[in-house]
């Protein structure tokens, strides 16, 4: 993929170039905020639901932003910065049409080791939404079929690489609860859809 051979560019660009060496009094102790930017794959459960099969993965931008409150813990507001689009399947593999979700949740996290260690695991809970859009599915007698916003908990493993005391590379894996309604001509159906995705990322961080 693109992004993902553009983000190893940059990474590789971050641990050669001299431009961004820093003082060797710095650290990363101490630092209170981080952002993060990169691109995770988002890919549902299969046999979503009645009359539904695989629902394909695909790609999205994501950004995130984070307080630390100390060197291990810290609150983070993560969402895709675009949204995921998703081709809905029949259980026998014909196409039902398309959907689009864009989800964004808060986790509260706990980041392992030193702060200026070179490889730094966390792990973090929290709650997050999704909302879908652009439902283009085969429709019920004529009506638009929908899919209600999904919501519940997120959980998320990960590990930072630290480059020096300001960047950082990420990788992470996310796992969605996610049992969002059905809803035909705008009206529940009582119907739920298990998509319960992962979402796998990469991306490149600063601290400050």
């Amino acid at each position: 993929m693109r992004i993902i051979s553009a983000l190893a560019l940059t990474t590789a660009t971050l641990i050669a170039a001299p431009a961004f060496a820093q003082d060797s009094t710095d650290t990363a102790s101490g630092k209170r905020f981080a952002v993060v930017g990169g691109v995770a794959q988002l890919q549902p459960k299969g046999d979503a639901g009645a009359g539904v099969g695989d629902i394909d993965g695909s790609p999205a931008p994501t950004l995130s932003a984070s307080w630390y409150v100390n060197d291990n813990v810290a609150v983070e507001l993560w969402g895709a910065a675009d949204k995921f689009s998703h081709r809905v399947n029949s259980p026998a593999g014909a196409k039902l049409g398309t959907i689009e979700q864009q989800p964004l949740a808060l986790s509260a996290q706990y980041h392992f080791g030193q702060a200026d260690n070179t490889f730094r695991p966390f792990v973090g809970v929290g709650y997050y939404e999704s909302n879908f859009s652009n439902e283009d599915v085969a429709a019920v007698d004529g009506l638009h079929v929908g899919v209600d916003t999904a919501k519940g908990a997120i959980g998320t493993v990960g590990v930072d690489m630290n480059i020096n005391p300001t960047w950082f590379v990420r990788a992470d894996a996310r796992y969605l609860h996610a049992r969002p309604e059905l809803t035909v001509a705008g009206q529940r159906t009582g119907d739920e859809l298990k998509l319960d995705p992962w979402v796998v990322g990469l991306g490149i961080g600063a601290r400050f």
